[in-house]
């Protein structure tokens, strides 16, 4: 917040990306302070300086393309079990509000369809792992150039996510060493998302839910989108507002690992999806969302220097129960515990004038 204007900072990560030597510091503590301020005031931040070229993020968008005009009959071989948070998600499967334990309008699912990959068990041959949490990914040979373009560009974001973690270690005066023992068998996601719809394919009276209100699960998220209008992120006062990447940039947000971690003092922001609907159209979207998550087995709790006279908000849980807890909401309509301050937010919010 500006003289009590909403707007999402930008924050130029590029000391964190550059060079790590003492020559580098002064900048790297500009940075940590300015994200602090952020994380605290609006949990969302414009990432610029990212390093991630233009070749990757355009072939990657093209690779998207290619997988989502593909036949809804191929696309649906491409489903991965329930639970498993890979391959393809069709339109209308999901209800991303129920992780917060609210039921979506008029019962309709989120629209969206997606397709998801992750870091796999062999990713971490040294450790014995549960496939299940760390499941394979799915890879459509219909779509010849998706695999590779994806690939490059999860590795860059991958590096990236890394480089804002190290800058938020700095922020909070924790040390890096703090955040190297919780991710160094991360669960990390990528899901990429395609909003669009049929012409006329809805009732334009009803509600339209591209991706139901919600905080992400994780650690943080590196979110590249289209410049569609949709995404509205909830202020701390109760209003909604419009939020759009400027173009070659990054929106970052932070998931409920930090806000359990800070107590509350670093926001896990909700956010939805509300695409506009043109001539009884959905305008078409695409959006891709990293997920740091954290080591499944890794503890969530307050960290001692942001509990005031012993006031813990969260019990501790596991990286892995918090995400399961989620899902069973997505995916079974289970509502998850301790939900109920963020569900109240989004039951009373309002649109900015």
């Amino acid at each position: 917040m500006t003289n009590n204007v909403f707007a999402v900072p930008t924050v130029d990560v590029s000391p964190y990306l550059e060079d790590p030597s003492d020559a580098n510091a002064a900048r790297r503590v500009a940075v940590a302070a300015q994200l602090d301020r952020a994380c605290r005031e609006v949990g969302f931040i414009q990432i610029v300086g990212h390093g991630v070229d233009h070749a990757t993020i355009d072939g990657f968008a093209s690779a998207l393309d290619e997988f989502f005009a593909l036949d809804d009959v191929t696309k649906a071989r491409y489903r991965g079990p329930s639970g498993s948070n890979r391959g393809y998600t069709p339109p209308k499967s999901a209800s991303l509000s129920m992780s917060l334990g609210i039921p979506p309008a008029n019962m309709r699912n989120d629209f969206y369809e997606a397709f998801t990959i992750g870091r796999e068990v062999d990713d971490y041959p040294h450790l014995d792992l549960p496939e299940g949490t760390y499941p394979r990914n799915l890879w459509p040979a219909e779509a010849p150039s998706f695999p590779a373009a994806v690939a490059r560009y999860n590795e860059a974001v991958t590096a990236v996510s890394r480089a804002i973690l190290w800058a938020f270690a700095d922020a909070l005066g924790v040390g890096r060493p703090f955040f190297e023992s919780l991710i160094d068998h991360s669960i990390d996601t990528l899901k990429m998302n395609n909003y669009a719809l049929p012409e006329m394919s809805f009732d334009v009276a009803e509600e339209l839910i591209g991706m139901g209100a919600h905080t992400d699960f994780g650690i943080l998220t590196v979110l590249w989108a289209d410049r569609v209008a949709g995404l509205q992120i909830l202020d701390k006062e109760g209003t909604w507002h419009d939020v759009m990447p400027d173009p070659g940039a990054f929106l970052v947000n932070l998931g409920d690992a930090m806000a359990r971690w800070t107590n509350d003092q670093w926001l896990s922001t909700i956010h939805r999806v509300n695409p506009p609907i043109v001539q009884g159209r959905v305008q078409r979207r695409r959006s891709a969302a990293f997920f740091l998550d954290g080591n499944y087995d890794g503890v969530i709790e307050p960290i001692a220097t942001f509990v005031t006279d012993g006031e813990e908000l969260y019990p501790p849980i596991t990286v892995e129960e918090n995400i399961k807890a989620k899902i069973a909401g997505i995916e079974l309509g289970k509502k998850p515990a301790n939900a109920d301050r963020e569900a109240n937010r989004v039951l009373a919010a309002r649109s900015a004038g």
